[in-house]
């Protein structure tokens, strides 16, 4: 106090803006001039002698004598250093990766969105770098999460070292980081993202006395002006990178417009949103194509199989080759599948409730590969018949080949726990696989359907149609009913009828319609609008080329 006496007050009390580090409003002046009190509650930072700062809030009140004169000022002021690190430091957490201290998504996508308006307004030329490490999944499998994540910290040490400051470099996600090169043409980029990945490759990780080998597969995009949106940019750049994996990992891939390989990756992963959103919207659509016995005929429909579709942005029907594929290989089909499960239990009571006699005697409904090997799907299905009320017995299951021998054991238990509810099953497209006859002694279903392949050209294929009849007998043999799949005219099926083969199911049976609708009905402008005939076109001109693999909704001509 001594030493503050007589001294002007902004030389014992000099306050300055945080940001621009330029003098504060003289806050005793403005009381002076209003009579009013003042504050100033934020970015405001007291100068201490010795050059320590402090960040405060500050305010300052007059004191008025008993006529209303302002004979005095009450200058108060509090230490909010705490609160501004605290603010600081929930600042840097919302922007960086905890993990690797690397700026996160949301940041880096800040910085790409200012580059890509620089690219437009200044014509400048930026590149991107997307990164995926090819053996953190073996790190991670092998010795736990702990080794996986300090790989991580390594690893993005590593790249940000390599980079310096010439790079803005972010952790994306699980073990993918991106890299933002401004001012750099394709040129450079691409050399600085081999240089990149031969020094990951270089690195040696060691575990516990394991040592592992990382390699990175790298996708380039040149940011030149107006070539991208965010949306756009990014999933060029996964797609490149996807590519470089592809073609063998631990490589570097520049993404070219003109690239049919990385135009089928990017429509790929267009179709995994829209999946998506039509799963979110609830726009999948359930119907089904009749299965006729050929030693029994019946006119009742007694056997169908639920096929899916989906309606797009506009309402259109999209059939499932379209679609399925890339659900299948980028982890949808599991919701698909329930999604499906679920529908077809309750539009299966839904029927049940308004008709005496029971138009469908037998439902089947494909399921993936995936879902069978999920360990909860299978009570989740026993859930959902719980709800719907509906019995086990008036539902077949179908599995391709493929996805029952990816894990033999556990399809085995999947298959025998519902058999034992009083299900059964189906092996799908039979006779693709090369093995197809050694592993159906293992597999306990019901039925084998002939992979349509054969079945379709069998009249013009001697090879085809030994192949079918080769499959029927062995069926036989093994106790099993046989159904043909792309039974596509009467000449066909009468062929079938001959070779003693059980069911048939195609368009010379019975083409798909809604689930409920009377059997053998071609879609109406009634059942889904005047879009329905363009519809069933499709179908028939994809049938020879659109052939799912462990699909919910199958994609063959037969459909």
């Amino acid at each position: 106090i001594t030493e503050a006496k007589g001294e002007r007050i902004e030389s014992v009390f000099m306050v300055v803006d945080e940001t621009t580090r330029e003098e504060a409003f003289d806050s005793i002046e403005m009381v002076l001039r209003t009579g009013r009190a003042v504050s100033m509650s934020s970015n405001v930072i007291l100068m201490k002698r010795g050059g320590k700062e402090i960040l405060i809030n500050k305010s300052a009140a007059p004191i008025h004598d008993r006529s209303g004169q302002v004979t005095g000022i009450v200058l108060v002021f509090h230490d909010v250093s705490r609160e501004g690190q605290y603010a600081a430091r929930l600042s840097y957490q919302a922007s960086h990766d905890a993990l690797t201290g690397l700026i996160n998504r949301h940041e880096f996508e800040h910085h790409l969105s200012q580059a890509l308006k620089s690219a437009t307004r200044f014509r400048r030329s930026h590149s991107l770098l997307y990164l995926d490490l090819d053996q953190f999944k073996v790190v991670n499998d092998t010795c736990g999460h702990a080794a996986g994540d300090d790989l991580m910290r390594r690893i993005g040490a590593l790249i940000r070292a390599r980079l310096g400051k010439e790079a803005i470099v972010a952790r994306l996600g699980g073990d993918e980081f991106g890299v933002l090169l401004e001012n750099s043409p394709l040129e450079h980029a691409t050399q600085v993202a081999e240089d990149l990945r031969q020094s990951i490759n270089d690195f040696r990780f060691s575990w516990m006395a394991m040592p592992f080998t990382v390699g990175a597969s790298i996708g380039v995009v040149c940011i030149a002006e107006g070539t991208f949106t965010m949306e756009e940019v990014l999933r060029a750049a996964d797609a490149a990178c996807y590519m470089a994996k592809e073609k063998g990992r631990n490589r570097v891939n520049v993404y070219r417009a003109d690239d049919t390989e990385v135009s089928s990756r990017q429509g790929e992963m267009e179709w995994v949103t829209r999946i998506q959103r039509a799963l979110d919207e609830n726009r999948l659509r359930l119907f089904s194509q009749q299965i006729i016995s050929l030693r029994q005929p019946s006119k009742h429909n007694t056997h169908c199989e639920v096929l899916l579709r989906m309606l797009d942005e506009q309402g259109e029907l999209v059939p499932p080759a379209r679609f399925i594929p890339a659900a299948e290989k980028y982890g949808l089909m599991p919701a698909i599948d329930r999604w499906v499960v679920t529908n077809a239990f309750n539009s299966y009571a839904s029927l049940a409730a308004k008709s005496r006699a029971l138009p469908i005697q037998t439902c089947s409904i494909n399921l993936s590969g995936k879902s069978i090997n999920e360990d909860s799907f299978l009570e989740f299905l026993r859930e959902q018949a719980t709800i719907a009320g509906v019995p086990y017995s008036a539902f077949c299951f179908e599995v391709t080949e493929t996805a029952a021998v990816e894990n033999l054991p556990k399809a085995v238990n999947f298959i025998e726990q519902l058999r034992a509810l009083g299900c059964r099953f189906s092996l799908d497209d039979f006779g693709v696989g090369m093995s197809s006859f050694g592993y159906l002694k293992h597999l306990p279903v019901d039925y084998l359907k002939i992979d349509g392949g054969f079945v379709k050209d069998m009249l013009e294929d001697p090879i085809d149609k030994a192949m079918v009849e080769a499959i029927n007998d062995i069926g036989h043999v093994m106790g099993k009913k046989t159904i043909a799949e792309f039974a596509e005219n009467t000449a066909i099926v009468d062929v079938l009828r001959e070779m003693g083969v059980d069911y048939a199911q195609g368009f010379g049976v019975a083409k798909p319609v809604p689930f409920g609708a009377a059997p053998g009905l071609a879609l109406t402008p009634r059942s889904f609008g005047d879009k329905s005939a363009s519809i069933r076109q499709r179908d028939t001109d994809e049938r020879d080329t659109a052939k799912g693999n462990a699909s919910t909704a199958k994609a063959e001509g037969s459909d």
